[in-house]
């Protein structure tokens, strides 16, 4: 147990959050340049919004930390937040696996995607409790959650920019053979 010092985690915190703000408006300008493929596919439609919200999920996690306040205070926030950002990878997993393989289809979930932000928000959940117990190694917790999230964020948008590539390649190869 230690004494919560959020002096040392102030520049952390500050790169967190002001990543989380670029690449949030980095997606509002990618997604809005692809808006007809993203909103035409389910899956790059999902991923979009879910990107979204986790991107803000970890901005509002980073003024969270910022804000000068009792630690139990910002354990319980914590708490609140990564609930709110870990409901939707558990109704995707729900609708994408449980409920879709009952129904005997397959597809549309990468369980490697979904274990990634399943272990981010259990993390900082913990980390969050730990707080409010007065232990404050919860930051540690929530620090490589939110770290692990936005790495995880940026390679869910790396895989819906080369799935839009390949889609346009094979829609101008297409367009291609019947020109010709």
């Amino acid at each position: 147990m230690g004494i919560y010092r959020p002096e040392l985690w102030r520049d952390l915190y500050v790169m967190l959050g002001t990543s989380s703000a670029a690449l949030l408006g980095l997606l509002f300008v990618v997604t809005s340049l692809h808006l007809d493929e993203i909103v035409s596919n389910p899956v790059y439609r999902t991923r979009a919004r879910v990107n979204s919200i986790f991107l803000l999920v970890t901005l509002v996690e980073a003024a969270l930390v910022l804000t000068p306040q009792p630690m139990e205070l910002l354990g319980l926030e914590l708490i609140i937040v990564n609930l709110f950002g870990w409901s939707f990878p558990l109704r995707n997993t729900y609708r994408y696996h449980i409920r879709n393989r009952a129904l005997g289809q397959v597809g549309g979930l990468s369980v490697y995607r979904a274990v990634t932000f399943h272990a981010c928000f259990a993390a900082a959940v913990a980390g969050g409790a730990a707080l409010m117990q007065g232990a404050s190694f919860g930051l540690y917790l929530v620090a490589a959650s939110y770290i692990a999230l936005l790495v995880a964020v940026a390679m869910n948008a790396w895989s819906i920019m080369l799935g839009i590539g390949q889609d346009e390649n094979l829609a101008k190869e297409r367009s291609e053979k019947q020109g010709r």
